[in-house]
């Protein structure tokens, strides 16, 4: 397994600095969440991990036991499914064969709709899609860019449920970022709060699962949400 090491990164976009010595480490097999307002850096930082943006100065990282580098998938706001292929072919496109594919489609219960087309399927339906294609490569870590946000509140809470599941299952290192404080604290260990490309708060969840909404959800929820807010 893999252990996500970043060391005074920073990244830049010409004379505009988004992210600043970013120092952080992320354990095997954990689930961290990274929350602040829009602009902060948040995505970057994860595009960064993905090896989609280069770093402008520091490192990144992963340890690892076995001598191989990690298998990395991310899922997006929007499902990116390629509409000419169906719901199978969409997902083989990530699985060794098409036996993984279908049994990735199985564990998010949506085997029954193999055949059907991206534009018959709820947009729900859609991002369940795309979580079965990154999982069909059984990857080491998953990253999560606010695949969330669009969706309804009751098939958002349904899309928890099941990521939570999978990790506890599959095991693989998670990343979310979202702007949703509620989310952070249901289904991450570790809380981080980035403000101007810094990270300002570093907070462990230390909440039994599966996680209710009491007094110490939310204390979590209100201290984070002060640290955005500058409260």
């Amino acid at each position: 397994m893999f252990t996500i090491t970043l060391k005074d990164v920073g990244k830049s976009f010409g004379d505009n600095e988004v992210l600043k010595d970013i120092n952080l480490s992320i354990e095997s097999g954990s689930f961290t969440a990274i929350v602040g307002r829009s602009g902060c850096g948040k995505s970057t930082l994860l595009r960064i991990i993905a090896k989609l943006e280069e770093i402008s100065k520091g490192s990144l990282s992963f340890s690892k036991k076995q001598e191989k580098e990690p298998k990395i998938r991310i899922m997006f706001q929007d499902d990116r499914l390629i509409p000419w292929k169906n719901i199978l072919k969409n997902i083989e496109l990530g699985a060794v064969n098409q036996t993984v594919a279908k049994e990735s489609l199985e564990k998010v219960g949506l085997i029954d709709k193999q055949r059907d087309w991206p534009d018959q399927l709820s947009g729900g339906q859609k991002q369940r899609v795309a979580l079965a294609r990154a999982l069909a490569s059984n990857p080491d870590i998953l990253l999560f860019d606010e695949p969330l946000g669009a969706l309804d509140a009751l098939t958002r809470i349904e899309m928890q449920n099941l990521i939570e599941n999978l990790w506890h299952e599959q095991q693989f290192t998670s990343l979310l970022v979202t702007h949703d404080v509620t989310e952070a604290v249901r289904l991450a260990d570790r809380v981080i709060v980035i403000d101007k490309g810094t990270i300002q708060l570093d907070e462990k969840i230390n909440l039994p699962r599966p996680r209710e909404r009491n007094d110490k959800f939310t204390y979590y929820e209100q201290k984070i949400l002060n640290q955005i807010l500058g409260v």
